[in-house]
């Protein structure tokens, strides 16, 4: 039978048809091809073919903007939002008339090169590797909250053409707000009125809930835990939840970082394990910049595989129909880190 499912985190409706549920073999998706091109700007002695880099991993020797980089960031060379659209007034929005309201385009926009490796994925980076991306994630974090006018940062992953890639080469993005989105507002008061009726952060509590009931959890570590979310909106929907309370991504610590590399990349390749040429979004949630929200937020990780369309019923209701039960979900992850290893044991046992 079919299920509505409740998302406390945001109180919003999914509907589970479990009676349907589908395993990765049953999805059919449209293969990609992947092509390196002389001209891809994220390439190796393309560095002219972007603005000027603003953080780069590599020798100390490296000249900024050449080859020799390992992680590289750069401003988006076709931004969503400029710096150099600061309103004269300070930001008040400007047209008084209130149904068309609106403020100059000012924010910042930057993307993250994670390798010079064309065909690279988060799951073929090395652990090391990966662990540089997520430094220089918080690096970058930390450098734009020391603009007083910006109030949220979205760091985000579109892989693939369905979710939205526009350059095949891995990457990913950040953007920087004036102002604080109207969804992460809403998920701000939802934990906040449950952190005032209870006495505990909704997210430490989901990290107990799931962690009692076991069979949505996919992994768990000395600092994460992985799971696919009781209401999830998309099939194989997959959360990572420091399980230390921490309300921003930038208090992101060193073993933190490194675990959370590991738990990604093995995440990854499950899936790409399990699926051929999966489009999917990564997308941090964390607080906004100014103070006020240490005691009942909690950043986490949302990995949005695309493998249904949304349509008019999720477009009309925003209700999400989902046809893979996160139970599901979970195992068949489960099963694939179980054939990984059982093909790395095979393969020492080769050696």
């Amino acid at each position: 039978m079919p299920e509505l499912r409740k998302d406390p985190t945001t109180e919003t409706w999914v509907v589970i048809s479990q009676e349907r549920s589908k395993r990765p073999s049953d999805f059919k998706l449209p293969k990609e091809t992947k092509a390196a091109s002389a001209g891809c700007p994220f390439c190796y002695g393309n560095e002219g073919k972007t603005p000027p880099e603003v953080y780069a991993a590599g020798p100390s020797q490296r000249q900024p903007n050449s080859p020799g980089w390992s992680v590289r960031v750069v401003p988006n060379k076709f931004p969503a939002l400029r710096l150099e659209e600061w309103p004269p007034n300070g930001g008040v929005e400007v047209g008084g008339f209130e149904l068309a309201a609106k403020m100059p385009g000012f924010g910042a926009h930057e993307v993250l090169v994670e390798s010079p490796n064309h065909y690279a994925t988060l799951a073929s980076h090395s652990q090391e590797h990966l662990d540089l991306v997520l430094k220089a994630l918080s690096s970058r974090c930390h450098d734009l909250a020391g603009d007083r006018r910006m109030r949220y940062i979205q760091i985000f992953k579109n892989w693939g053409h369905v979710a939205g890639a526009s350059l095949e080469h891995t990457h990913l993005q950040l953007i920087l707000l004036p102002r604080t989105p109207r969804v992460v507002a809403h998920k701000l008061r939802i934990a906040q009125s449950y952190f005032q009726r209870h006495g505990l952060c909704l997210y430490c509590d989901l990290i107990k809930f799931e962690g009692d009931h076991g069979e949505r959890i996919i992994e768990e570590t000395d600092h994460f835990l992985v799971f696919a979310p009781y209401a999830s909106r998309f099939p194989f929907e997959t959360w990572i939840l420091p399980k230390k309370h921490q309300h921003s991504f930038g208090q992101l610590t060193d073993e933190q970082s490194f675990d959370l590399s590991g738990v990604l990349k093995r995440l990854v390749g499950h899936l790409e394990l399990s699926f051929e040429d999966l489009p999917y979004n990564l997308i941090w949630q964390t607080a906004p910049y100014e103070p006020g929200h240490e005691s009942y937020y909690h950043w986490h990780l949302e990995l949005l595989p695309r493998l249904t369309t949304i349509a008019g019923f999720e477009l009309g209701s925003g209700y999400y129909i989902n046809p893979t039960a996160p139970e599901v979900a979970a195992g068949s992850l489960r099963e694939a880190a179980l054939g990984k290893a059982s093909m790395g044991a095979n393969h020492r046992k080769g050696d």
